[in-house]
């Protein structure tokens, strides 16, 4: 729970260096894919690991999208692939 949280908060965290006028949409695309695995098993590390990857991954294209430097996504990839 607490690494799902912190990757939610690293998200919410990247969203704010998007343009303003393409945060509110982003900011709700990653509270809409966190509350729809809410009820994931969190025995279910393997699961996890894939979705928090998959968090980073999708992180990097919109930064990447935006012209964003990809490093602002350091402290992600920490708590997700490390």
């Amino acid at each position: 729970m607490q690494k799902a949280l912190g990757v939610y908060g690293q998200v919410l965290r990247l969203v704010r260096r998007l343009p303003k006028d393409s945060r509110p949409y982003y900011a709700k695309y990653a509270r809409e894919n966190f509350v729809n695995y809410r009820d994931v098993d969190a025995n279910d590390t393997q699961f996890l690991d894939e979705l928090f990857l998959r968090a980073y991954n999708h992180s990097l294209w919109v930064l990447n999208k935006y012209s964003v430097d990809e490093s602002a996504a350091t402290k992600l990839k920490e708590i997700c692939c490390g």
